[in-house]
């Protein structure tokens, strides 16, 4: 039906005759003369439409936002002083000699230039927003990316291997999507939170490497970089530690930057021990591109009278942090009332910050209603450790280390985006020597901290039973300007190990056997040292497009409460269904 793309079209293609399929951007009238601005994935292209035919002129009146057209023509230079240089096709346009409206359309819900389109609005219309040119260029993007990482995979050797949809519900992470069996009344499936298992029983089946570009689908509450159903590329290789799969996943990173958006990406990778990560950002995956840090005082503060201070000093899960603000005195006492707002989300209960009005001036230079109960010693040894100068703010957090941490963390990257302190680029990281486990003190008991079957550092099980809370993981995330792209690790394979580590997760034998008795079983059948990662497709495409959301890279996704406003999903079925499905409704109580 087409000769060319609109947006394909330039001088070398003067005086061609052409043919061109599109929808309708807009149309203007100028005195006489139809311009109608005809897009397809490709761009735009102006069309012009002469009064001289008659019968054609008259259907070019009729035209509206989005009809759907067919235009044969010739191409032709713009007249000099009518060029656009903001278009591609801006230098040449189509001299319409035949139009055919191949579709007509209603007034859209929304234009497609048109800015703050209530997000319910575009998923409900997906169809539409998704002609929108930058939404055009993300799914484009996203193309791209699987494409080039297939090739580049598959050049390393990888085999491209499917995994089960319905698999077996698992008692770690997020709550499974379950699917009722009908042949096994009473049963059910689980969709895959990952092929973790399968990808570990494909290795010790002799595949060696393997990659998967895989949907998975977790039942979890939703934010700006979670779905309910999410794209993850897969990766295992046998035989290979640590060191060399960093290595081979940086080089494939650094070339995937190379070919699709033409930037060179700095190796070899940073790497930091998730011990420093926390110290210096309070984050496991900290932005590097926003030049602030935490400082820890805590030794500074543990005699001070100020209880707000010495409490968390001396408390050995406690940690008092500060967070200086280069320029920060410029900051008004509603910005600052906002950032204690904004920390209270993250369960702080205040936010104590000095003013370094003079620091010349000794004690009457800082400012701040905390000074009255701070010795003159601990003022300046907090005012050293942190590099303090005139003009500066300092914020405070003082409580248990994870609340600061995530609290001033939090804040870190706050301040720094709104006072223009993120560098331009792509810091990419290393997050290394991870803790094994993490202790849940309301239950009393270990949780693992990636997942029940990364290898800890010690190959000795009495080792790590003797001492679970200090033990490190062989795994590593791959960070990139404050998100997590992956994570990964090398496995256990060894049984005794495998055992060991559910024991102390509190997975009695039983159990253990009821939920994983295939990968012990498999375990005893030579099972090759194995690891692997996986990678956040959604977020890598959102942060190489620019995107804020992974939502704006995925072509139909769900909402934050995990339903599909152009489908109507989820939707009650129909009572035959479930009775085949030997399932009956209970209704949940309503609230009094």
């Amino acid at each position: 039906m087409r000769t060319h793309y609109c947006g394909e079209l330039n001088r070398q293609h003067i005086d061609q005759q052409l043919s061109v399929c599109g929808w309708v951007n807009r149309r203007r009238d100028h005195g006489g003369v139809i311009f109608v601005d005809l897009r397809d994935k490709k761009g735009m292209l102006q069309v012009v439409f002469d009064p001289d035919d008659a019968a054609m002129f008259a259907a070019a009146e009729t035209l509206r936002n989005e009809f759907v057209l067919r235009v044969e023509g010739k191409l032709r230079l713009r007249p000099e002083g009518t060029e656009n240089p903001e278009m591609a096709t801006g230098e040449v346009e189509l001299l319409a000699q035949k139009l055919e409206i191949l579709n007509a359309s209603e007034t859209p819900p929304f234009q497609l230039d048109e800015e703050d389109v209530h997000d319910d609005n575009r998923l409900r219309y997906r169809y539409i927003d998704l002609r929108k040119p930058e939404m055009q260029y993300r799914m484009q993007l996203r193309a791209r990316v699987t494409h080039f990482l297939r090739r580049w995979l598959e050049d390393a050797e990888f085999l491209d291997i499917e995994t089960p949809m319905l698999t077996k519900a698992t008692p770690e992470g997020a709550r499974d999507y379950l699917v009722p069996s009908r042949t096994h009344p009473g049963s059910f499936f689980a969709l895959p939170q990952s092929p973790q298992l399968f990808k570990q029983l494909l290795m010790m089946s002799g595949m060696d490497r393997y990659y998967q570009i895989v949907r998975c689908f977790r039942d979890e509450d939703l934010r700006a970089d979670r779905q309910p159903e999410f794209t993850q590329l897969d990766i295992e290789t046998s035989f290979m530690d640590e060191e060399a799969i960093m290595n081979q996943m940086e080089n494939m990173m650094r070339a995937l930057f190379g070919a699709v958006l033409e930037v060179d990406v700095d190796g070899p990778f940073l790497r930091m021990t998730h011990a420093e990560a926390m110290e210096r950002y309070g984050s496991d995956k900290p932005d590097l591109r926003i030049d602030l840090e935490l400082t820890t005082i805590s030794d500074l503060l543990k005699d001070v009278e100020f209880k707000v201070f010495s409490g968390p000093a001396g408390d050995p899960e406690g940690r008092v942090a500060a967070l200086r603000l280069p320029g920060g005195n410029a900051l008004t006492r509603k910005e600052i009332d906002d950032y204690t707002d904004f920390v209270g989300r993250y369960g702080a209960r205040g936010l104590a910050y000095i003013k370094c009005n003079d620091l010349s001036r000794g004690r009457e230079g800082p400012q701040s209603p905390i000074l009255k109960f701070l010795p003159d010693e601990a003022i300046q040894a907090i005012l050293e450790r942190t590099g303090a100068a005139t003009g500066d703010l300092i914020f405070f957090g003082a409580d248990k280390a994870h609340v600061v941490n995530e609290s001033l963390g939090a804040l870190r990257i706050k301040v720094g985006q709104d006072r223009g302190l993120v560098e331009p680029g792509w810091r990419f990281l290393w997050v290394v020597d991870f803790p094994m486990f993490e202790h849940d003190a309301r239950e009393n008991r270990w949780n693992a901290l990636h997942h029940p079957f990364t290898a800890p550092a010690t190959n000795d099980p009495e080792l790590l039973e003797a001492d679970p809370g200090g033990t490190l993981s062989r795994a590593y995330d791959m960070v990139l300007n404050g998100t997590e792209l992956g994570g990964g690790s090398v496995r256990i394979h060894n049984i005794d190990m495998q055992q060991c580590v559910f024991k102390l997760l509190g997975i009695d034998e039983q159990e253990a056997q009821e939920k994983f008795g295939f990968l012990l079983t498999a375990l005893k059948y030579g099972c090759p040292p194995h690891g692997g990662i996986a990678f956040g497709l959604d977020r890598l495409v959102m942060l190489m497009a620019g995107a804020n959301s992974i939502r704006d890279v995925m072509a139909f996704p769900k909402t934050q409460t995990a339903a599909c406003l152009l489908t109507q999903a989820p939707a009650p079925v129909a009572e035959r269904q479930l009775r085949e499905l030997s399932i009956r409704l209970r209704k949940p109580q309503a609230e009094t």
